[in-house]
């Protein structure tokens, strides 16, 4: 369910028989002929997707992450890496302070990773109460990656990995065909000017689209793993 299906009551309630909660983090930036909001939408879709079944509550996504080098990009938007780790440490401290001892952060953005080492810094600090933060990645996990790659080895940022019915964009015709593959070695070790040049459209490689078929035998495995995780991915307390 929805935070913002609830009223603040409701939660409560909810606290009295079940910790856990779902924190999706995505990001705004370019992808290509997709939307601004690819990274942020998927993210919360496929946590609300996933929680629905299991009556877990999902808090509305953080929209902005971490894509320096996408800032040539008009309407991307990234933040420092201090900042978002005081932003993500704001908001586990409430979550844990109101009663959340599950957290799971659900992730829809490569450059957020560096948030994995303050999640762990953060959940070895001492408190009263033991409280669990899983990080997952949501589009690249082990099922969802291997799902994927039935279909093609490129999986890249802006190509038809990301492609779905609630990324693209109304009016925008996507090209057939694919994008020559930027090197990951290259694209991880240049400027924002340079990646622009690199990639004049966005897509760092691959094919543009596949069937909505297949993207939904995708979408599926990611939205079950996400749904495992929430089932069993904690330890015993």
């Amino acid at each position: 369910m929805r935070v913002f299906d609830s009223n603040w009551m409701q939660i409560a309630d909810y606290l009295q028989r079940d910790d856990r909660i779902v924190l999706p983090i995505g990001s705004t930036e370019q992808h290509a002929y997709l939307s601004l909001g690819t990274d942020a939408l998927l993210a919360e879709r496929v946590s609300v997707e996933a929680a629905e079944p299991l009556g877990v509550p999902v808090l509305p996504v953080l929209p902005f992450g971490m894509a320096p080098y996408f800032t040539e990009y008009p309407g991307s938007m990234s933040l420092r890496i201090s900042t978002y780790i005081e932003v993500m440490r704001d908001l586990l401290d409430g979550l844990a302070s109101q009663g959340f001892r599950r957290i799971a952060v659900v992730n829809g953005h490569g450059g957020n990773s560096p948030i994995a080492g303050l999640i762990r810094e953060w959940v070895c600090r001492p408190r009263e109460h033991r409280v669990q933060v899983l990080f997952h990645s949501w589009y690249n996990a082990p099922k969802t990656a291997e799902a994927a790659s039935r279909f093609d080895d490129d999986q890249f940022h802006g190509s038809w990995l990301e492609n779905f019915a609630w990324t693209r964009v109304a009016g925008v015709e996507i090209p057939d065909g694919s994008a020559p593959v930027i090197p990951r070695s290259m694209a991880n070790d240049v400027t924002a000017r340079e990646m622009k040049e690199l990639s004049p459209d966005g897509s760092l490689g691959g094919a543009y689209q596949r069937s909505d078929e297949d993207m939904q035998i995708v979408w599926d495995a990611g939205v079950a793993e996400v749904r495992e995780l929430l089932e069993k991915g904690w330890l015993d307390q």
